[in-house]
This record gives C-alpha cells, structure tokens and sequence, in this order.
C-alpha cells in the first residue's frame, strides 16, 4: 500500500492515513476484502506511531470503509455505493466553494460558471 505523509502539513497525520486510504478504495487501488498491513507494519513502514495507524484504522472501521476480523487482520468493507458517493459530493462541494470564490473575486458571472460546466460535461459525452 502507498502512501505518502507530509510532517509539515497542517492536517493531522491520522487524517492523512486516512484520505489516502480512502482515495485508494475509491480508486479501485485498494480491493474489497483485500489485507491491509497491520497497524505495526504499516507504522514501521512509514515511521509514524502505532498508535497513529491505529486511530486511523478504527476511525475508517466506524466509517464503514475497514473491517478488522479478531487473528486475521483488517479488511477493506465491502464497497457501500452511499459512502462513495456521499465522499465525492464532498469532494465537488469542496472544489465548486473554490470555483464560487475566484468567479467573484475576479467578477465572473454565474452564467458563465454555468457555461463552462456545460462545456465540460458536453466535452466527456
């Protein structure tokens, strides 16, 4: 499993491990049912704390995307189609707040916005 984590990123680590992973389900990298590396692992093949790993595991566990099976390790959950399209809605809004704040700051109408969505959507058919 990849993964790359930044010391000096406001975002903490254990979020970090965690929207990879996540990036990685969603991107079919990572399998249904597919082994993670055990949290003791995965923190010496990194260098982050255990304890990191783990809170990142657990909190992705609640989540639905792992699940962890007693003596046999964590698993990635079977896809639930709701959490990946609730992330994406996410990940959109996020993306759309950015396009909203330049189309004002540079007095870009809402029409035009709305063209260029268009053009863009008429350009992937």
């Amino acid at each position: 499993m990849k993964m790359i984590i930044s010391n000096s990123s406001s975002v903490p680590i254990y979020e970090q491990i965690k929207k990879s992973i996540i990036n990685q389900i969603l991107e079919g990298e990572l399998k249904e049912d597919e082994l993670l590396p055990s949290i003791r692992v995965l923190a010496g093949d990194i260098k982050i704390s255990a304890m990191t790993i783990k809170k990142a595991y657990d909190e992705l566990e609640k989540e639905g995307y792992l699940k962890s099976i007693q003596g046999k390790g964590t698993f990635v959950a079977p896809k639930n189609t709701e959490l990946a399209k609730e992330q994406a809605q996410r990940d959109i809004e996020t993306y759309i707040e950015k396009i909203v704040a330049i189309s004002k700051r540079f007095d870009i109408g809402e029409e035009d916005i709305i063209e260029m969505f268009k053009m863009f959507y008429r350009e992937e058919e």
